[in-house]
C-alpha cells in the first residue's frame, strides 16, 4: 500500500507564493509519473502538472511560466512551487502518483491542501 501526505497549502494574497510538497511513503516499487491536480467548487478535478520518471514535464495552460513542478527521486517527493499566484488559482490540490508494479500500473492519491488566494 502506499501512502500520500501533501503540505504547503494556506491562504496567500494575489501575486504571492506557495511551495506545496507531497511525499510517498509504503511499499513503492517504481514510480512512472508524478503529478499535481486541482478542483475547485462545483468543477471537475483537473491536471495542474505532471512529471514523469523520464523527466518529461507538461503543465496546463493557465500555470504556465507562474509554476513549476519538481521531484527527488531519493525522498519519493514531488513538489509544486507556485508564483504569481490569482483568486482563479484557489482550489483544493491533489498530488497523484502512478506507480509501476509486474507490467501494471497503480493510481494513488493524497487527501488534498487547500490552496485560497484572495484578490
Amino acid at each position: 500500500q502506499v501512502q500520500l501526505v501533501e503540505s504547503g497549502g494556506g491562504l496567500v494574497q494575489a501575486g504571492g507564493s506557495l511551495r506545496l510538497s507531497c511525499v510517498a511513503s509504503g511499499t513503492i516499487f517504481r514510480i512512472r509519473s508524478m503529478g499535481w491536480y486541482r478542483q475547485a467548487p462545483g468543477k471537475q478535478r483537473d491536471l495542474v502538472a505532471i512529471i514523469t520518471d523520464g523527466s518529461s514535464i507538461d503543465y496546463e495552460d493557465s500555470v504556465k511560466g507562474r509554476f513549476t513542478i519538481s521531484r527527488d527521486n531519493a525522498k519519493n517527493t514531488v513538489y509544486l512551487q507556485m508564483n504569481s499566484l490569482k483568486p482563479e488559482d484557489t482550489a483544493v490540490y491533489y498530488c497523484k502518483i502512478g506507480v509501476s508494479h509486474l507490467g501494471r500500473t497503480y493510481d494513488y492519491w493524497g487527501q488534498g491542501t487547500q490552496v485560497t488566494v484572495s484578490s
